[in-house]
């Protein structure tokens, strides 16, 4: 295995850790990034259970008056650090070998850390802030932050055996967000739990899909965010519920849960074309676009002897059975012509 990859799998595992980290390592981090930026010790490093949890803090809710923080130091503990390893690398192996080195290291974790970072963005926003100038000042707040495991992607790219990025790379090991201002550092923990999809997504039905020691979590099905309450009741559906549900997306969601198959075969479904390729049904809702799937039956016998039926997802425009089939393909219709169904 290359160094590369052993880079890239090993900060892949750091992004995803959840429970408590090695708290004296990551206090021991903090303080070696802020000699590195040429600052001093900063005088207290607070803990927080969640990134909410350490918002509440900074504003002076459950911790220190904001103005016993000091100014924020991010700029010269976590951005300049940054620019100076890329610049560093950049001269090292040119723009194309930076570039190479990005997408065998960084790249492959960037999508999935942005995700969460971005849900625990909003998360806390939706938290925490009961109007539009406390959100304005809390998205500012979220600005001075340093994100830990998830600023893995970066990390991965750039050397952290030593300086300048030794003392950040130690914090992320150990830690999630945290905060850096000349007299108080607050760090959080790490998620006690993270639920993901085979895509990276956050996705879990029977509970938060990320969640903190403090109660704080998010709820997600196949990425999408959804209520807490909303999970509770998908373990009950019936097709009346899914045909009166008005948000068009959670509907969705509802609707993959129960299964496409189960509805139309509970709901009274009626097929809208047939033909020699499979048969062609549409589930009209009501402010948003048809669901319209093709039943389809796979010519090869599975070991017991049966013959497995599929369900295809195909455009809503779609006219006829043949037309879905092939659309499935990348063809029109016109040039659809398999000489075996499979």
């Amino acid at each position: 295995m290359s160094d590369e990859m052993s880079k890239q799998i090993d900060w892949q595992q750091v992004s995803t850790a959840t429970g408590s980290g090695d708290r004296t390592a990551a206090e021991a981090g903090v303080r070696l990034a802020y000699r590195r930026a040429g600052l001093p010790d900063p005088e207290h490093i607070l803990w927080a259970r969640s990134p909410l949890e350490a918002v509440r803090r900074l504003r002076g809710d459950i911790g220190p008056h904001p103005s016993r923080l000091g100014a924020s130091v991010r700029e010269m503990v976590r951005s300049a650090p940054w620019a100076t390893e890329r610049a560093n690398l950049l001269t090292e192996l040119g723009q194309e070998g930076f570039s190479a080195r990005w997408r065998s290291t960084g790249a492959p974790l960037w999508e999935l850390t942005r995700r969460i970072a971005d849900r625990i963005t909003d998360g806390v926003l939706a938290s925490a802030a009961d109007d539009r100038h406390e959100q304005t000042a809390i998205r500012l707040l979220l600005l001075d932050a340093v994100q830990g495991q998830h600023d893995a992607a970066w990390l991965a790219a750039f050397d952290t055996s030593g300086p300048p990025l030794d003392g950040i790379a130690a914090v992320a090991r150990e830690a999630g967000w945290w905060w850096p201002y000349q007299k108080v550092a607050v760090l959080t923990e790490r998620p006690t739990e993270l639920h993901r999809d085979e895509s990276g997504r956050l996705d879990r039905s029977d509970g938060p899909a990320l969640a903190y020691s403090d109660g704080f979590a998010l709820y997600a099905w196949r990425g999408m965010p959804v209520p807490a309450e909303f999970l509770e009741r998908l373990g009950s559906l019936t097709p009346q519920q899914i045909r009166t549900e008005e948000n068009a997306e959670l509907r969705r969601v509802m609707l993959e849960f129960y299964g496409y198959d189960r509805y139309l075969a509970e709901s009274g479904a009626e097929p809208v074309h047939r033909d020699e390729t499979g048969v062609l049904w549409r589930i009209r809702l009501d402010g948003d676009e048809d669901v319209v799937m093709v039943e389809v039956v796979n010519s090869t016998p599975e070991p017991d002897g049966t013959n497995r039926t599929y369900w295809l997802r195909v455009p809503p425009l779609t006219r006829t059975a043949r037309q879905g089939v092939a659309w499935t393909f990348g063809l029109d219709e016109d040039t659809y012509a398999p000489t075996r169904q499979t």
